[in-house]
């Protein structure tokens, strides 16, 4: 499902333009993005949590030359999936 396939569906069930639809999934995409960016976790009951996660600085090697290089350190989000949303996946 792409994100028009997305829109498509939203308009369709809450009787909404495409257009407001697709604000309203853009409003959802950036308040998740800029609140795990400040650090907060964003908790969708039923369907997961996204977080702010963090990777250590670490050596690893040049696949091509075999020689050691330094990754630097980094952050990551991190999404644990709801039971719900696992239920559903699992048909429990």
């Amino acid at each position: 499902m792409t994100k028009a396939d997305l829109v498509d569906v939203i308009a369709d069930g809450a009787d909404l333009s495409k257009t407001k639809a697709e604000e309203a999934i853009n409003l959802l995409l950036e308040a998740i993005k800029t609140s795990v960016a400040n650090g907060n976790t964003v908790q969708l009951v039923g369907f997961g949590s996204f977080a702010l996660g963090a990777r250590a600085a670490r050596m690893g090697r040049n696949p091509k030359t075999g020689e050691a290089i330094k990754i630097a350190a980094s952050k990551t989000v991190k999404f644990s999936v709801g039971k719900a949303f696992k239920d559903t996946v699992n048909k429990r």
